[in-house]
């Protein structure tokens, strides 16, 4: 992966952990309720879920480029269709915010863990995603085990600062979600847009 395509990468997996999403919505709430230091737990755990799909997803590009090389031009095409399709998804979409009902339920640290994992590898729109999102930067000359490496630890560095920040900041960020969050969700939407437009161009 040259230092361009990770360079826009990087945007763009900044964009996907930044958007409504399963997890974000988790770290929110178990930030308000049991602190960030405990949500931290849910963080990790989401992080690992996050690991597995891009793994899971890497796999079936490795076996596409084996089989089919221009199946993966074609995927490219596919998957950015989705893209912009998620990216109106996401722009209609309405602000997330916490339930002013909810009340913190004892938890340990694992039940927490587990729960952030789940809340990643369950979500079937998230293999989905990656299925999509990743061919967008996959060089079939370079290694991809070591494409794997960077792109699974670049996000999940990214989505554990993110989701961090957060879980510490859930009490102020709920409001301010509210207040705005349907302008910042039109802004994810247009990144996912613009990334499912333009990346297949570039192959």
């Amino acid at each position: 992966m040259s230092l361009q395509t990770w360079l826009l990468y990087l945007l763009a997996a900044t964009g996907l952990s930044l958007s409504p999403g399963p997890n974000g919505l988790l770290a929110l709430t178990h930030g308000a309720l049991y602190g960030p230091r405990r949500a931290l737990y849910t963080v990790l755990g989401g992080a690992l879920g996050f690991f597995v799909l891009i793994g899971l997803s890497m796999f079936g590009i490795g076996a596409l480029i084996a089989t089919s090389p221009l199946g993966l031009s074609a995927l490219k095409w596919l998957g950015g269709a989705y893209l912009a399709w998620l990216g109106v998804q996401v722009w209609r979409a309405p602000p997330i915010g916490l339930d002013a009902g909810a009340r913190a339920v004892p938890r340990s640290g694992a039940s927490m863990f587990r729960q952030g994992a789940l809340c990643a590898v369950t979500n079937p729109k998230g293999l989905l995603f990656f299925a999509a999102f990743l061919p967008q930067f996959v060089d079939p000359a370079r290694s991809l085990a070591l494409q794997f490496l960077v792109m699974a630890g670049t996000f999940v560095a990214i989505e554990i600062i993110t989701e961090a920040l957060i879980a510490g900041t859930a009490h102020r960020l709920s409001p301010w979600l509210q207040r705005v969050g349907r302008r910042f969700n039109q802004a994810c939407g247009g990144l996912f847009v613009a990334i499912g437009v333009l990346l297949p161009l570039r192959a």
